[in-house]
């Protein structure tokens, strides 16, 4: 971990500002480093799905639950390759790709491998998660041509263990040090509204920027409570308690894009522009975010046309 200025009584001052005063403190803070009308877009694709052996309490994709999940192997690279371009033309400008397993297995390893380099020469970001990463896989992964590697803490330290039990949360740290390792950037956030408490949220923020180098990416996921898995009757977070924490996590990540990810289907537009304001600069497009739904690419257009908000560009490696 490095040294970091921040602990859990600061950051819980800052969620006890006033919110429209916590909305201006994170807007200056953006406008140092983002134009605040710019909004980077991506598309997700789920590349072998379902059968997953961990037991992650919020996914329809673990072989633990019975959820309504398909259930299908590594899709063919060409089929890979038409969907990221068909992203390309709809504006995304990053194309992640989703496999759940545990740790990639070696008879798949080198198909991923091919699928990164043809999305790459598209002229796309490329991001994949495909579970815990050794030294060795991370490396292989940087040799592809792989931009960023998504691995997700989820939640703070202390409530991780009632959402996972399969593996440890050591275990995620040591895959996002072989990924920095490697020279991969990282992807890395969590999931509002299992049930945590504020100062779960605190503690995860505070981890993930204390990170030996905070990551370049932090995807900021709403849950989505899936039948058939233990979260499906999990009460909704309050909405503002939502905002408080992308406010908050733009101050301690000032150079981090913050990405608006699962949960945006049940958001109003006025919650979104208010996510904006308080500092996420991405979002997914189109109309799955590996099995969860998504709004629709035309209605994502039309708010951000109504907002005044422009399409970030980004230059690929």
């Amino acid at each position: 971990m490095s040294e970091s200025k921040w602990n859990t009584e600061s950051v819980k001052r800052l969620f006890e500002l006033p919110l429209v005063h916590l909305l201006f403190e994170a807007q200056c803070v953006h406008r140092l480093y983002f134009h605040a009308d710019e909004l980077e877009l991506c598309t997700l694709l789920s590349i072998k799905t379902g059968a997953c052996p961990e037991d992650c309490a919020y996914c329809p994709q673990s072989a633990h639950y019975s959820a309504d999940a398909s259930r299908e192997k590594l899709i063919d690279v060409e089929k890979v390759v038409r969907q990221a371009q068909i992203a390309k033309e709809k504006g995304a400008v990053r194309f992640c790709m989703g496999a759940a397993w545990r740790s990639p297995p070696k008879k798949d390893f080198h198909k991923v491998l091919e699928i990164i380099r043809a999305v790459k020469n598209l002229g796309l970001e490329t991001c994949v998660t495909l579970g815990m990463l050794n030294a060795e896989q991370a490396a292989m992964l940087y040799a592809s041509g792989l931009d960023f590697y998504n691995h997700n803490l989820d939640t703070s330290p202390e409530y991780y263990k009632k959402i996972i039990t399969t593996r440890t949360y050591q275990d995620r740290l040591d895959t996002l040090h072989h990924v920095r390792t490697a020279g991969i950037k990282v992807c890395c956030g969590g999931i509002i509204g299992m049930g945590e408490s504020r100062e779960d949220r605190i503690a995860l923020l505070i981890q993930l920027a204390s990170l030996p180098k905070p990551p370049e990416s932090v995807p900021i996921n709403r849950l989505i409570p899936f039948e058939g898995t233990p979260l499906a009757n999990s009460p909704t977070l309050d909405n503002f308690e939502f905002i408080r924490t992308i406010a908050v996590a733009r101050i301690l990540m000032p150079t981090s894009i913050l990405r608006l990810s699962a949960g945006r289907i049940t958001m109003s537009e006025e919650m979104q522009a208010l996510c904006f304001m308080a500092g996420i600069n991405s979002m997914w497009l189109g109309e799955k975010l590996l099995t969860a739904k998504n709004p629709q690419c035309g209605e994502d257009h039309a708010l951000l046309q109504k907002l005044g908000m422009k399409n970030r560009k980004v230059a690929t490696q």
